[in-house]
């Protein structure tokens, strides 16, 4: 079996568990630090876990709310199945993958 690594996001239950409710009120908590996001960005930061975070952010995040970056964000491995490959056969020889177009040959039409 294999691991698909993930993570769980948890900023917007450490921002209620500090009595912060509104996206809203950390525009001005990130631009005293420097990081500048518009109003869209942060409530799209909260609602959704971001793929791809900037390290200002993040500090500044964690500066405001008072906690660890591992209070943010949660490490998880998903246990995945491995589907086993088809052995033997005529159908299990050719997959998908192993389908190629053929070339096609331009022949000039016979002169009469």
């Amino acid at each position: 079996m294999m691991k698909k690594m993930g993570f769980r996001w948890h900023l917007r239950q450490v921002m209620a568990t500090r009595g912060m409710f509104q996206t809203s009120d950390l525009v001005p908590l990130l631009a005293e630090r420097g990081v500048h996001l518009s109003r869209e960005q942060v409530y799209r930061l909260v609602t959704q876990p971001p793929q791809r975070l900037n390290m200002d952010v993040f500090a500044a995040l964690c500066d405001i709310l008072a906690c660890g970056p591992a209070d943010l964000v949660e490490v998880v491995a998903e246990p995945r199945q491995v589907l086993k490959q088809a052995t033997g056969g005529e159908a299990s020889r050719s997959s998908v993958g192993d389908l190629r177009p053929v070339r096609a040959r331009v022949r000039k039409p016979p002169q009469h």
